[in-house]
């Protein structure tokens, strides 16, 4: 038995660390799991979970510090969620992302052969979110507070600027906390589910610099919407989109079904590569434009379209992927389940010109049989769900229509392990690249490229 107790102060080498960053201790083959601990650093530590299996502890002194250690440049980061490897320099973060993918494939999974290729990486790891959601609450002294959560919890803690945001929204965030203050809006209140001023969600265009700034409240009525306007327009002209979206539901959800558009346009517009977007307020985008851009072409580079080939987007949104290809593709089918989605995927298929894309709502699994009884068999499927995986019918329905090769894009990789592995008696797991969509966090994109078996 391991005489480990809370509140225990011990001393320790870290071995390694897990898919969240931390670092861990062992004592006798008991792991402790250390926050902000690094790889072969001798630290003091503080215990203050125990565990069956694993106990939880505090990072006190670092007696012997890693060469990959760096001063974390945000002043909240010890106190925010929204990163967790500023304490990492950008290099051992990248090398940390390319472990977590070798485990679950190599040591995990049964892909030992796979080869997995370095993490493609941001030349500048900063300032790259072009989305901001950001809780509205007020501090003990009354004044508006706005930032982002205090990790797991909803406690705001109270910014002037975050590292990885653009900085447009920063300085958006830090003018509406005056605003708000000088003009009295109500704010919400969790607890008791009053208040009107719920969130501000961002959105900006990488190449067009665009923004659209949304009001998410808690019912219709906005008395200093009109004032709110004026100055956000007036400070900010490349503000082309501002709207106000309606949520009042009383959970963890940010916007409602719901939005009025108070100024300009429905959509702020933005590029990847050639190919032109409209982005709504609801619509999913890519967090990282620049990097999303070398992720598209890794999985045109796996897909190696001749212009003869039928590909089918599933999970297609507002067709980002699909009309990424569509110039190298015979023909692009594209299915969503959110029929929003697809009318920006349509927009988006006018305004670029395409005359060889056709985008469905639907479930894919449903859609894709009703075209294969059309006749319809792509020769490429590509695979980019949510971060829980393709479901148990998709996978069978994969296996029914065989496509030649499925490119496997994934923010969750322990899930694309699962699901490839459903698939590994049809497809060889040929190469997978990791991408880092979000420096300075612990997430990390893959692009996977399966190719049928003869």
């Amino acid at each position: 038995m391991i005489d480990i107790k809370k509140n225990d102060i011990k001393t320790g080498t870290v071995q390694d660390l897990t898919h969240e960053g931390h670092g861990v201790v062992k004592i006798d083959r008991y792991p402790i799991f250390v926050p902000y601990a690094l790889i072969d650093e001798k630290i003091e530590y503080k215990i203050i979970k125990v565990k069956k299996n694993f106990a939880i502890g505090k990072l006190q002194q670092v007696h012997v510090a890693s060469e990959s250690r760096v001063e974390p440049p945000c002043v909240y980061y010890h106190k925010c969620g929204g990163c967790q490897l500023q304490h990492m320099d950008y290099q051992a973060q990248l090398a940390m992302k390319k472990e977590q993918v070798v485990n679950l494939f190599h040591r995990k999974g049964d892909f030992a052969d796979t080869p997995i290729r370095d993490v493609i990486g941001m030349e500048d790891p900063w300032y790259y979110r072009n989305k901001s959601q950001l809780p509205v609450g007020r501090n003990k002294d009354g004044h508006v507070k706005m930032g982002f959560f205090r990790q797991r919890s909803h406690d705001i803690i109270d910014m002037e600027e975050c590292l990885i945001q653009h900085p447009s929204q920063n300085e958006i965030m830090v003018a509406l906390k005056q605003w708000f203050d000088e003009l009295g809006v109500s704010v919400y209140d969790e607890r008791s589910k009053r208040g009107l001023m719920r969130h501000v969600v961002i959105r900006s265009g990488y190449y067009t610099d665009q923004l659209m700034v949304i009001f998410v409240t808690n019912g219709k009525k906005f008395k200093q919407r009109d004032t709110l306007v004026q100055r956000l327009t007036s400070q900010f002209p490349q503000i082309t989109s501002i709207k106000q979206n309606i949520n009042t539901s009383h959970s963890n959800v940010i916007m409602g079904k719901k939005s009025i558009l108070l100024f300009g346009a429905e959509q702020i517009d933005d590029r990847l590569s050639d190919v032109e977007f409209k982005i709504s307020d609801q619509s999913f985008y890519q967090i990282n434009a620049s990097q999303t851009e070398k992720l598209y072409q890794k999985a045109l580079d796996y897909a190696n379209l001749q212009g003869e080939e039928v590909v089918l987007d599933t999970y297609c949104g507002i067709g980002t992927i699909g009309l990424y290809m569509a110039p190298k593709a015979k023909h692009v089918y594209g299915v969503e389940v959110i029929p929003d989605a697809i009318e920006d995927a349509r927009l988006n298929e006018t305004r670029n010109g395409f005359n060889n894309t056709t985008f469905v709502p639907g479930k894919a699994e449903e859609v894709i049989l009703k075209w294969k009884e059309q006749g319809i068999r792509p020769d490429v499927v590509m695979v980019d769900p949510p971060r829980k995986g393709c479901d148990e019918r998709f996978i069978q329905t994969l296996r029914e229509l065989q496509p030649k090769k499925i490119i496997y894009i994934s923010c969750n990789p322990a899930t694309q392990q699962r699901d490839v592995t459903q698939l590994k008696d049809l497809y060889d797991l040929v190469e997978i690249t990791p991408v880092d969509m979000f420096p300075q966090t612990t997430h990390v994109e893959t692009v996977a490229q399966l190719v049928r078996q003869s």
